[in-house]
């Protein structure tokens, strides 16, 4: 195993960097031209309750960002991360060998849709997910295939992540998202048809003053009915982060 202090001994491949994660010394490997973790996983990470003990499951894991972030957050014994990309789920799996996180993060290579394939039924008390936002026909559709399936339902819609969050959640089991605020409507109603009930919303914002670009919703299986709607979060503070922002980084 790599000395997860020992990041000179570490070799890159062509067109990689090796970034800091700015929290508890982690680092990840990611493609220069691909794929490349932005704020809402970091955010999303913040606002996921973990209990020890409990097994996680990430749903589209792409780089591996979330089980990382999450690893150091929570005391979570295993975290699973699926993903359907063989590029994406090797560099995942290097970035997890560089942090010494192997008996913690497991990164199961498959497709969310065939989920019955891949993992038992109810065999996660927690399902985290950053899926893409945008539909398959909506917007310019980036040529670079990692970054295309990050960002649209070519590889999966909304529906096909709630479903198979419902398959690996037994009654109590809980589901955190991270989505587009124009698409909050129809994320609530799949849930909801999911047998999810919506429990937490927070709407994320730029500035103050500003309508809320993306919202972090918490649904657990089998909940009643009663949502709170808690205090926006807002990235920007001026031209800065905001404290809470940095906090999420361990900063401020």
């Amino acid at each position: 195993m790599v000395d997860p202090l020992d990041h000179g001994s570490f070799e890159l491949q062509k067109g990689e960097t090796l970034d800091d994660l700015r929290l508890g010394g982690l680092k990840i490997i990611q493609r220069q031209d691909g794929y490349r973790f932005s704020l809402d996983p970091v955010l999303l990470c913040a606002f996921v309750r973990v209990a020890a003990g409990e097994t996680v499951v990430d749903l589209g894991s792409g780089s591996g960002i979330i089980p990382l972030l999450l690893a150091r957050r929570c005391e979570a014994p295993h975290i699973v991360g699926v993903e359907r990309q063989p590029a994406m789920v090797a560099r995942s799996r290097r970035s997890i060998q560089l942090n010494g996180l192997e008996s913690r993060i497991t990164i199961q290579e498959g497709d969310l849709r065939q989920i019955r394939s891949l993992l038992g039924a109810e065999s996660a008390q927690v399902v985290v997910a950053n899926p893409p936002f945008r539909k398959a026909d909506s917007g310019r559709l980036s040529p670079q295939s990692e970054r295309a399936q990050a960002r649209h339902e070519v590889a999966g819609n909304l529906a096909d992540f709630v479903a198979a969050a419902a398959y690996l959640l037994g009654t109590g089991g809980r589901c955190y998202l991270v989505y587009l605020a124009e698409r909050l409507a129809e994320l609530l109603d799949l849930l909801r048809q999911a047998g999810l009930e919506p429990k937490r919303l927070r709407c994320i914002h730029s500035r103050v003053g500003q309508a809320a670009r993306m919202v972090l919703v918490e649904s657990r299986r089998g909940g009643g009915v009663g949502l709170t709607v808690e205090a926006p979060l807002y990235v920007y503070d001026g031209e800065h982060y905001s404290a809470e922002v940095l906090g999420c980084y361990g900063e401020g």
